[in-house]
């Protein structure tokens, strides 16, 4: 089975899409740049590294450091579809990162974002 087209998109070229979709709603690259990190485990070298090798999602999220134990607690629709019923577990972490791009973009607190204990 081929597959999904999304697994073989270039991080790169969807990063500053997110970045545009959060400053429409005036939220910073930094602010995108942390729901990354948070997410995926990558510091700010690391994720500009990814972006400069040109990896595809399944190669970033292959070699993301550690994926954040609190990712479970992101839920809701993306795309039309719960996030927490995908069974794809590299399309559930794409749709984990666009759902904390939506909220980020919705003027979330980052705290909430990020799924702090004390949010």
């Amino acid at each position: 089975m081929p597959k999904h087209q999304i697994f073989t998109m270039k991080f790169a070229n969807v990063y500053p899409l997110y970045i545009q979709k959060a400053e429409r709603k005036n939220r910073t690259k930094e602010e995108v740049d942390q729901i990354i990190c948070w997410l995926t485990g990558y510091n700010q070298a690391g994720l500009q590294q990814q972006i400069k090798q040109g990896n595809d999602f399944e190669t970033f999220f292959a070699q993301a450091p550690a994926m954040n134990p609190n990712c479970s607690l992101i839920k809701g629709v993306v795309c039309g579809v719960r996030v927490e019923e995908i069974e794809d577990p590299l399309m559930q972490k794409i749709r984990h990162l666009d759902k904390l791009i939506d909220e980020l973009a919705k003027g979330k607190a980052m705290e909430k974002i990020l799924r702090s204990s004390h949010a």
